[in-house]
């Protein structure tokens, strides 16, 4: 067994019959470029910023910080999108298939599921489009919601990795009006059930599963201590 370095390396020496080109991430990856600190942004935000956030929640020890964003088909704003809202520590995605880019529609989404998962979520980092402004009103004082920066994208890293894989499966430019929840359903087992190299080799829904029993735990212990 060989490390993943050592693999990219004999394919850049072409020891084996494979190319960059062949690789769907490496070729897309784009060169990270410094942003200037003193950078203005003309586009006020819809809440909290993301330079208010925690530094805990940079290093993805802790569980229950999400980031959460939009993918479209067509860019005419007339049709079904997809919401991804991806745990940063587990990876762990839900995908819901919405009819619209627009607050209702991410609303209605979001309290299905934090009917069922509200307990773990203790963060949400979300764009700073207008279907996102009412989310701290659907949390409900819950979790607290950070946006980040028009045009930094970069600051939801986590977010336009998994979206990157999630446009395998619904490219862009495609409309999304023909696309079933069953599908995006397809696509969220599939890449939750994926292993990770970041989790030792584990699939994102196995440590988001074991991180959220720790938390029911701890939640547990703490209500019968008091």
């Amino acid at each position: 067994m060989v490390c993943t370095a050592t693999l990219y390396n004999y394919i850049e020496a072409q020891y084996l019959e494979v190319r960059n080109i062949d690789l769907l991430e490496k070729t897309s990856r784009r060169v990270k470029r410094e942003h200037r600190a003193n950078t203005k942004y003309k586009r006020q935000l819809a809440g909290r910023s993301i330079d208010e956030r925690p530094k805990r929640v940079d290093n993805r020890r802790e569980f229950g910080h999400f980031e959460l964003d939009t993918i479209v088909g067509k860019r005419n704003g007339q049709e079904s999108v997809i919401m991804t809202l991806i745990e940063r520590k587990s990876r762990f995605q839900f995908m819901r298939l919405i009819d619209g880019r627009d607050a209702d529609s991410v609303n209605h989404a979001m309290r299905g599921i934090i009917a069922e998962y509200g307990d773990t979520i203790q963060t949400i980092t979300a764009d700073n489009g207008s279907e996102f402004a009412e989310l701290s009103t659907v949390l409900d004082n819950m979790a607290t919601v950070y946006y980040v920066h028009p045009y930094r994208s970069s600051e939801r890293g986590t977010n336009e990795v998994h979206n990157k894989m999630v446009r395998r499966d619904f490219p862009k430019g495609e409309s999304l009006d023909a696309v079933s929840p069953l599908a995006v359903a397809a696509t969220e087992a599939r890449l939750n059930h994926l292993p990770r190299r970041q989790l030792g080799y584990h699939t994102t829904e196995e440590v988001f599963v074991a991180e959220r029993a720790k938390t029911q735990r701890r939640v547990a212990k703490a209500a019968t201590a008091g």
